[in-house]
């Protein structure tokens, strides 16, 4: 099964991006370190990573699966383009991918 759960936005300070949210809608943060904040709203998390390294240009939609073997060998079997291997992460294992249209996905699952 797969399932959209994680949208990861790029941001100059994840701290900022953060605090910010928090201030104005009251919604739980969870820093990771200077450059990476989750973001809690009711229903939703979303990220925000400031890494210049890391960051994508755009949003980064995440999704869900209980088989990150199987669903990388899905995404290039259906012409997806892997573009950063599986990778640990607080939370699970997750790869990007980027579809034949040119946008930039990942699939992650919790720690297999």
């Amino acid at each position: 099964m797969y399932e959209v759960d994680f949208t990861e936005f790029p941001s100059t300070s994840a701290t900022v991006s953060g605090q910010f949210f928090e201030r104005a809608f009251g919604w739980s943060v969870t820093p990771y370190g200077p450059d990476y904040t989750d973001v809690r709203a009711p229903g939703l998390t979303f990220g925000f990573q400031s890494d210049a390294a890391e960051r994508t240009s755009a949003p980064l939609i995440a999704i869900r699966t209980g088989d990150l073997t199987a669903a990388r060998e899905a995404v290039v079997s259906a012409g997806g383009v892997v573009t950063k291997e599986p990778f640990s992460f607080p939370g699970g294992r997750r790869f990007h991918f980027r579809e034949p249209g040119g946008s930039e996905l990942a699939v992650w699952c919790q720690e297999e």
